[in-house]
């Protein structure tokens, strides 16, 4: 509801670029230029120092991000406040969420939510943990769930929920009839990884290197970056890989493939992230509650209580 070009340079002031700003308001990079320009001819005045491809604010534009924060708050609390009066939960809910999360977990939660409360439309937006959060704080999104804990200092984070991560392998492999299988016995195979700047190779590595596994013994066979390619070689037989639990269950229950613990146990905490505010709408407390509630959570992981 605040002014369009006050949310644009918000958004580019706190990314101090505006090719991110475009980004997170999914925006062309000349339309969030036109607002700030807008916004500069409106004040009579520059907000931005714009030198060797770099920006940064003026002294105007510190004060403008104050009150421009101020503003954005208190449009926030004025919607809740008016939302809690009328006692409705209505209107658009922006969702951020990581690909495991938004594949696997959220259809059948949103769905259960819509029928609960119909006027709601969930608008729901797929990228990786970092893109997720910087929307979030700009208000670009209402609330993400990620799969790690948030340490951006303008959120809260909750965590919902552990995802346990196991090795998958082909019904004939030599791993398939045993109950767990260590870190060092992951290494000693052929191993399908993630692609390089997965967080989902990060837990591993982490997980291996913690375990006392050298990565540079792992035998990589190949990298991939999709879930079903990496799915498709294992059941052919290329290799074992490590994977969320929630990505395979349709697999395992057709025998594709044969799912097996890690011991120790791989697990990873999932998190909701949302706007440090005094003042939630009643639709995203609406949500919060649905969460902390809803028994689909347990059929995905280990819950956790919701603040």
């Amino acid at each position: 509801m605040a002014d369009r070009r006050l949310q644009v340079f918000h958004t580019v002031a706190k990314q101090l670029s505006f090719t991110k700003a475009a980004e997170l308001l999914f925006m062309t990079q000349p339309a969030v230029t036109f607002q700030v320009k807008q916004l500069e001819e409106h004040f009579n005045t520059r907000l931005f120092e714009r030198s060797h491809g770099k920006i940064s604010l003026t002294p105007a534009g510190e004060l403008a991000l104050d009150f421009a924060e101020r503003i954005l708050n208190l449009t926030g609390e004025m919607e809740a406040r008016i939302s809690e009066l009328t006692g409705q939960v209505s209107g658009p809910l922006m969702i951020g969420a990581s690909t495991t999360i938004a594949e696997y977990m959220l259809p059948r939660l949103l769905g259960e939510f819509k029928q609960r409360h119909p006027d709601t439309q969930a608008r729901l937006t797929v990228a990786n943990s970092e893109t997720i959060e910087n929307k979030v704080a700009d208000h670009t999104l209402d609330i993400g769930l990620i799969e790690s804990p948030s340490h951006h200092p303008n959120l809260v984070t909750e965590i919902c929920c552990e995802d346990e991560l196991v090795l998958i392998c082909a019904p004939f492999s030599d791993l398939a009839k045993i109950a767990s299988v260590s870190p060092q016995q992951v290494a000693d195979h052929p191993y399908i990884s993630r692609e390089s700047g997965s967080g989902t190779r990060e837990c591993i590595d982490d997980f291996l290197r913690m375990n006392g596994v050298n990565l540079d013994e792992v035998n990589v066979v190949m990298e991939l970056g999709s879930r079903e390619a990496i799915k498709g070689a294992v059941a052919a037989g290329l290799g074992v890989a490590v994977v969320s639990c929630t990505t395979v269950i349709k697999e395992v229950k057709l025998g594709e493939l044969i799912a097996i613990p890690l011991d120790p146990p791989l697990r990873r905490q999932l998190s909701l992230v949302y706007p440090q505010e005094k003042f939630r709408s009643k639709l995203l407390q609406s949500f919060l509650d649905f969460l902390e509630q809803s028994p689909l959570i347990r059929e995905y992981a280990v819950p956790r209580k919701l603040g």
